[in-house]
């Protein structure tokens, strides 16, 4: 055989591999199967940037908590097959896992946001404060990750997500939610968690910081969960939910910016209590309300489309 043919073979059974590894949905496979696909790839996808991050790389770190956010998503998604003894302690230590992450990413956050309205930030006191605050943080991070805990914790949620308890529950109960078509659950699960998001987004306008952080995150749920199942339905169907995740992500964008203002403003006042002086841009209340009017019309509009309530799953 040719060089080039045993490269192009070589190739060839990578991807092979790959695909047998990573399957694709399809409407038909059983829930508990859909499960191990999805948790699979986003285990993946962080342990993937572990060592980027460590090295103090923030597209890495911001990779590594996006692919975590889909992971805890996935496991409230399927929680109705997945409960055991064990998921509360996995997703204990996956928030914790979260909260290390996201202590670093705040900052990171915090200074793009001075880059952004001063192109010169890097010569600025304030800036220099903000990036040794960030390399204070980043160190207890890379300690983190490099600790026995977290290497326990990718070892045991990736057993618990292969054969945990919860794959092995008896009863008919148990057993008919685990061999369930993903396709059909998926449309209920979608469908409440939609309802649910349009239901507390009426209260917007008037809503704490907290709370919309709290909406935030649900709509980002709901986001990945949509893209976790775009390929499972008809074409029409497929087409309505990428208008619904156009919408939903506008109404994510402009609370991510909120939440964004209200993080940053939090670790300049948990800096002052420690005696180091950080200052952030603010949004102001008018640019606060605009991005409110654009999350409410983005929800206004998706209430109309309906588009997750999906009748007819494409099952052939």
């Amino acid at each position: 055989m040719s060089p080039s043919r045993k490269t192009a073979s070589k190739a060839t059974s990578r991807a092979e591999r790959t695909q047998r590894s990573n399957p694709q949905l399809t409407p038909v496979m059983a829930c508990d199967t859909a499960f191990r696909v999805v948790a699979r790839r986003y285990l993946g996808d962080l342990t993937a940037n572990h060592q980027a991050t460590c090295r103090g790389d923030p597209e890495a770190l911001h990779q590594m908590r996006i692919a975590l956010t889909r992971l805890r998503t996935a496991i409230s998604f399927f929680s109705p097959m997945v409960a055991d003894p064990e998921r509360t302690r996995i997703r204990d230590e996956l928030k914790w896992l979260q909260t290390q992450l996201g202590a670093v990413r705040d900052l990171d956050v915090a200074i793009e946001r001075l880059k952004e309205v001063n192109n010169q930030a890097h010569l600025t006191p304030n800036y220099r404060a903000w990036k040794g605050r960030r390399a204070d943080s980043h160190r207890l991070l890379a300690g983190a990750l490099r600790s026995i805990r977290y290497r326990r914790l990718v070892k045991s949620i990736s057993g618990w997500i292969e054969d945990g308890p919860w794959s092995i529950k008896e009863g008919r109960q148990p057993r008919q939610r685990r061999t369930s078509p993903i396709a059909a659950y998926s449309v209920r699960k979608l469908a409440r968690w939609q309802e649910t998001l349009l239901k507390k987004s009426r209260k917007l306008q008037i809503m704490s910081a907290k709370k919309r952080h709290r909406l935030r995150l649900l709509n980002k749920k709901l986001c990945y969960s949509i893209e976790f199942f775009s390929g499972l339905f008809s074409d029409k169907q497929s087409s309505r939910q990428q208008v619904a995740l156009k919408y939903l992500r506008k109404a994510q964008k402009s609370l991510g910016q909120l939440n964004d203002d209200a993080r940053s403003e939090m670790l300049a006042a948990a800096a002052g209590r420690d005696g180091v002086r950080l200052s952030v841009p603010h949004l102001g209340r008018g640019h606060q309300k605009r991005l409110i009017r654009t999350a409410r019309a983005a929800y206004r509009k998706l209430a109309a489309l309906k588009s997750v309530e999906i009748p007819n799953p494409r099952l052939g």
